[in-house]
């Protein structure tokens, strides 16, 4: 940002509930909550356990650096869910086959059937969110999140 401390008088009040990483950030977590309460409830999991059961679902065999970036957690999360899903039975890890330094984690086949069970409450759990919204809303929607993305990586390179 380009606000030096002297201008920063001159800005205009910040109006939380018009400035959009608030909002962004609050709604993440009140979905989250909620959802949350299910899985916990259901299958004893925490929401960054899930995460990461949900990106090895889709991908496995990756590292733990890959779940971080694919989940946008820090390292130390990702190594603390790793730790109690693997407690759980639910993740387990090997050595890469190619570069021994690098360990793999992967879904056991508990954790699939957990994944599968989740992802199904997880879906359904969209479906609730988003079903006062018709199919264009859905599809705006999904738009403009991912032109924010793109613009959230375009800051990111900007540095």
């Amino acid at each position: 940002m380009d606000t030096r401390p002297e201008e920063i008088s001159s800005v205009a009040e910040l109006e939380l509930g018009r400035f959009l990483p608030y909002r962004l950030s609050v709604l993440t977590n009140r979905v989250s909550r909620l959802l949350a309460r299910e899985y916990e409830n259901r299958f004893g999991i925490g929401v960054s356990e899930w995460r990461a059961m949900a990106v090895l679902g889709r991908q496995p065999a990756l590292s733990a650096s890959e779940v971080a970036e694919r989940t946008s957690m820090d390292k130390v999360r990702v190594s603390r869910a790793v730790a109690a899903l693997r407690r759980k039975g639910l993740v387990e890890r090997r050595r890469d086959r190619v570069d021994q330094r690098v360990t793999r984690l992967s879904l056991t086949p508990r954790g699939g059937e957990v994944y599968r069970r989740v992802a199904a409450l997880a879906l359904a759990f969209e479906a609730r969110l988003l079903a006062g919204f018709g199919e264009a809303e859905r599809r705006r929607l999904f738009a403009f999140l991912a032109r924010l993305d793109r613009r959230v990586e375009e800051l990111e390179e900007e540095g």
